[in-house]
């Protein structure tokens, strides 16, 4: 008898959401819980641009406290979180240049955010179906013209959500 394949549930996560991790925040580990408990075999993916962020700001960092929080999350994310960093290939890096660019020429994000435009057009090519984040930028981001971008070039529109709202209102 064929065995039927798990379909896995594809979490996307901002810096900011590993930073807040890393440093206990309770709605940040609320909303891991959540993701956990409620989702069907949710898989928590770490695009290239986080991992590039967190890098940064450990070998390069604007105060010490900023520096620790990415050492803890770089540390830990595969082993104690079960987080999987990701790579894309490089047609799949230039595919993310191309939406991230025409994601802030519509001026769903602004021009100066550029990192946060390659990180929702990575969750977006993963087929992400969420996008946990804190950054204001990304959570003001208008859902209907986006999905009709992303639908444009065949890749998903994850919801971009707060780990506060999460929590507060989506997995009662």
């Amino acid at each position: 008898m064929a065995q039927a394949s798990t379909r896995f549930t594809r979490i996307a996560v901002d810096t900011n959401f590993l930073r807040n991790l890393a440093t206990g925040i309770d709605i940040a580990r609320d909303a891991l819980s959540v993701i956990r408990d409620r989702l069907p075999n949710p898989v928590v993916l770490v695009p290239p641009t986080v991992i590039d962020e967190l890098t940064l700001a450990f070998t390069e960092p604007s105060n010490e406290m900023e520096r620790k929080e990415a050492g803890m999350a770089l540390r830990v994310m595969r082993g104690d979180w079960g987080f999987q960093p990701v790579d894309l290939v490089p047609v799949g890096h230039g595919i993310v240049d191309i939406i991230a660019d025409k994601i802030r020429e519509r001026g769903y994000l602004p021009d100066e955010e550029r990192n946060d435009s390659l990180i929702l057009a990575e969750a977006a090519l993963m087929g992400c179906v969420l996008l946990v984040t804190s950054d204001r930028h990304l959570l003001d981001v208008p859902p209907g013209p986006l999905r009709l971008l992303l639908d444009s070039h065949s890749v998903s529109t994850p919801l971009i959500v707060s780990p506060h709202r999460l929590v507060r209102d989506y997995f009662r």
